[in-house]
């Protein structure tokens, strides 16, 4: 009951996407399981910091990442500030918890070259699935979309003439991205094929072959399957494009506050992940600095 009336002011006065509502409802409902199996007496109004440290020596023990560990904390943190002001305990035992350090590893990103040879590549042809495939690939590499903002792209969202399209990213914030000439064109052609082969059910632009808004499954099936063509890298996934999309700008002299305000980040501390030096700076700053280069 009470994890539903925080479920419920995630979702009707926070407007939290479902996903955060779904991983917070998995922790809190993980970390009930785990106090009552410790002991069947305790319950929200109980719970102390020992229990919810032990839970989350449990979650590591479990091979669970810091990562999922902090997130998975972050939600209990949530509720038990909720609960607090609404009066359904007496006191907040997360609030003084300190989550694992995690490491900070670089983004995982694909060179140039790599992202030339599989865009330009001569086997593209000119139907549906063909031309969606290299549009989505294009319009992550060259606007560093989130997997989300670009299945909730519509038609209305895309200017060809002003060359650039408007995102709702996360908790609703829209922002403008501009384009290229080639994304214009590759967009229009796309959108030329896609109506001359499917009868459409709603306003998305990007759909599946029977008119209806693709799902995140069939965009990571197009990612994993081109990206296997031209990397090794073992994670391949639309982030991954985002990663790289960043990472070209930067290589090209982009600054930090202009990717910032392109990713749709809240904070610079999270777009100065981008801010490793890559191979080809080091190529870059070796050939202008060295006599003998």
């Amino acid at each position: 009951m009470v994890i539903d009336l925080f479920l419920n002011y995630l979702r009707y006065e926070c407007n939290r996407s479902q996903r955060t509502v779904e991983l917070y409802e998995t922790a809190l409902r993980q970390l009930e399981v785990f106090f009552k199996e410790t002991d069947s007496r305790l319950d929200w109004t109980t719970v102390d910091s020992d229990v919810i440290r032990d839970w989350m020596e449990f979650q590591m023990d479990e091979g669970k990442s810091a990562a999922t560990v902090n997130l998975n904390l972050s939600a209990v943190r949530s509720f038990f500030r909720f609960a607090l002001l609404q009066h359904l305990v007496a006191k907040d035992p997360a609030h003084a918890i300190n989550g694992p350090k995690r490491a900070k590893p670089l983004p995982i990103f694909l060179r140039e070259s790599e992202m030339d040879s599989l865009l330009d590549k001569k086997e593209w042809d000119d139907k549906l699935n063909d031309v969606r495939a290299r549009t989505i690939l294009l319009l992550f590499y060259e606007c560093g979309l989130r997997l989300a903002e670009l299945i909730g792209l519509n038609d209305c969202d895309i200017d060809l003439r002003a060359r650039q399209l408007k995102v709702t990213g996360k908790r609703d914030k829209q922002r403008i991205i501009p384009f290229g000439v080639e994304m214009a064109e590759e967009l229009e052609s796309y959108m030329h094929v896609r109506d001359e082969s499917v009868n459409r059910m709603d306003d998305a632009l990007f759909v599946n072959n029977k008119g209806v808004r693709i799902s995140r499954g069939q965009v990571y099936y197009v990612i994993r399957k081109h990206l296997s063509e031209v990397t090794t890298v073992k994670k391949k996934s639309p982030h991954v494009l985002r990663h790289t999309f960043a990472t070209t700008m930067m290589n090209h002299g982009a600054g930090l506050e202009s990717i910032k305000k392109l990713l749709g980040h809240e904070s610079l501390n999270t777009t100065e992940i981008y801010t490793h030096t890559t191979f080809e700076q080091l190529k870059r700053v070796y050939k202008n600095a060295h006599p003998r280069a």
